[in-house]
């Protein structure tokens, strides 16, 4: 009835009925979990997607994947959008999540297919993912947070994201930069660490800065190229000449009257630039005699005051970018002064060591060996884009792997030890469910053993195989997962495989709600303006 009506008001409408809109929906989710099944765990494959200008990027990232694909299913996109609002929340689990969807989709099939009605499976649905969230807080390991856990809790998420000895480089900088911005009681705040790259010699080369790195250098050649011990100044003035703001023009009869004014307006500056000079040779005095002198500028500074700080062993950087000088005060110490007026010794930052680095035509500055720093960079090396760009998305999951796990206090067990525990919890509920609501549950515990099967098989082990003994290992009381080397079951607490406890709570809860709306659709309709050019009403 709807679908006549709705033809009668727009002939251009295309509409799905009841079995047709499900099973489209179902193979929608079941592509996309084609697509990205190979994607998971650190035996995964890698995707390469061109665009339509040619450039190609490397990735297995779910997130990365489902953002820079064009996905023209709409539940396709559906299911899409939402594991990218959970890499957005919790910075992982995209994969698992659309392998998940794709899972429950896929169990469901089979009741439905029986006569059993898409209702009765989503209460089953509800009632497994509220019994599976309960377990999830018994089943976390609340231990105290030390450096040790975080490595473990970097290295596993990073190892899902690049190559094994690239992750364990990477591994120790993600967890050290999130600890040198933690201080108790307060947020982390993760736009304090700076992702700085550089296209030169090999990725393994990344590293932490415990400082800053900015992507320009000095302006002058006879500046000093590598200072020890310096004072940093930061500066927000203008030590250049600059024109007036509104229209005016200077009348002048002649030549010398021209040359008094231009002499003016360069005295103005050099007045600026003189009090620098007395105001470093007054603090690098005494026992701070040999000393270096850094002043950053937000602003710019002409040839010719570059030249007279060069003469006085000044290095001068100009046109900081703002982010940078909110950095360098976290990094250094210090206070940005927007006048050259009253400059005293605690407006000064601290850095033990500040140097330039040449590549081609870019320079790199360097500053490093800060006291407290609040503010660090991570330095990514590789040796063409494709891998920076691979090694950058790395780096962001794995340094919010680390702050989710300072924050939450507690992990979870990974290598599929979770899905496994948590599939034969549901079995024995089961039994305390009653009515037909007992297939949903039986179908969400049989959809969660997708993970472990996967890692499995993307390993190149027998999933089933796999599956088997993991089960036999947990009916004897112990915390298993899959070791992907030997296929064999191993205990993740011990081989220091640790995820996230919010990731895994935000993916039961996710993947259940997204696949229990679409089983519930049973009329899909495309009845949008799709052209205003179609054929009208009565023609």
């Amino acid at each position: 009835m709807a679908s006549s009506a709705l033809k009668l008001i727009n002939p251009n409408s295309d509409v799905a009925r009841r079995g047709q809109a499900l099973q489209l929906n179902i193979t929608a989710a079941i592509g996309l979990q084609e697509v990205l099944r190979s994607n998971l765990g650190p035996r995964g494959t890698i995707k390469m997607l061109v665009d339509g200008a040619g450039a190609i990027k490397l990735t297995k990232d779910g997130k990365v994947l489902l953002t820079e694909m064009q996905i023209q299913h709409p539940t396709a996109a559906m299911i899409a959008k939402a594991a990218a609002a959970q890499d957005e929340i919790t910075g992982d689990g995209t994969t698992s999540i659309v392998l998940l969807v794709g899972e429950l989709l896929k169990q469901a099939e089979r009741y439905i297919s029986e006569g059993l009605h898409p209702r009765v499976i989503t209460e089953g649905y509800d009632a497994a993912k509220k019994e599976a969230l309960r377990f999830l807080e018994d089943f976390k390991s609340t231990q105290p947070v030390d450096r040790e856990l975080l490595v473990s809790v970097a290295r596993t998420s990073l190892r899902t994201k690049v190559h094994r000895a690239l992750a364990d480089t990477l591994t120790e900088a993600v967890v050290d930069s999130v600890l040198t911005l933690h201080r108790e009681g307060e947020p982390i705040d993760l736009h304090m660490v700076e992702i700085m790259k550089m296209q030169h010699r090999s990725e393994s080369e990344s590293r932490l800065v415990r400082g800053l790195v900015m992507d320009h250098g000095a302006r002058h050649p006879d500046m000093p190229k590598r200072l020890q011990n310096c004072f940093i100044l930061t500066l927000n003035v203008s030590l250049e000449y600059e024109k007036s703001e509104v229209n005016s023009g200077f009348f002048y009869s002649s030549p010398e009257q021209r040359e008094k004014l231009v002499e003016s307006e360069r005295k103005h500056v050099d007045d600026k630039v003189r009090k620098l000079i007395e105001f470093k040779n007054t603090v690098c005095s005494g026992e701070n005699a040999g000393r270096g002198f850094v002043i950053i500028n937000q602003k710019g500074i002409d040839p010719l005051a570059l030249d007279m700080l060069a003469k006085s062993n000044i290095l001068g950087l100009r046109r900081a970018k703002r982010r940078n000088m909110e950095r360098l005060q976290l990094a250094c110490g210090g206070i940005a002064q927007n006048s050259v007026e009253e400059l005293t010794e605690d407006v000064l930052g601290y850095a033990g060591l500040v140097y330039e680095q040449v590549l081609g035509e870019e320079k790199f500055t360097f500053v490093e060996d800060v006291k407290d720093p609040y503010s660090v960079t991570i330095l990514i090396k590789g040796p063409n884009q494709h891998t920076i760009a691979q090694i950058n998305d790395a780096v962001r999951d794995g340094l919010r792997a680390v702050k989710n796990s300072i924050e939450d206090k507690a992990v979870v067990a990974g290598g599929g030890a979770f899905e496994v525990a948590c599939a034969q919890h549901l079995v024995e509920f089961k039994k305390s469910v009653k009515g037909r609501a007992k297939m949903g549950v039986q179908a969400f515990a049989d959809a969660l053993l997708v993970i472990p099967k996967v890692l499995a098989q993307n390993a190149g082990f027998d999933a089933q195989d796999v599956i088997v003994a993991l089960q036999e290992e947990h009916a004897e009381g112990h915390v298993v997962g899959v070791d992907l080397k030997t296929g064999e079951t191993m205990d993740p607490q011990l081989e220091g495989i640790w995820s996230n406890y919010r990731v895994h709570r935000h993916m039961l809860h996710s993947c259940a709600v997204i696949a229990s709306n679409l089983l519930l659709v049973d009329e899909m309709m495309r009845a949008g303006r799709t052209s205003l050019k179609g054929p009208q009403l009565g023609e």
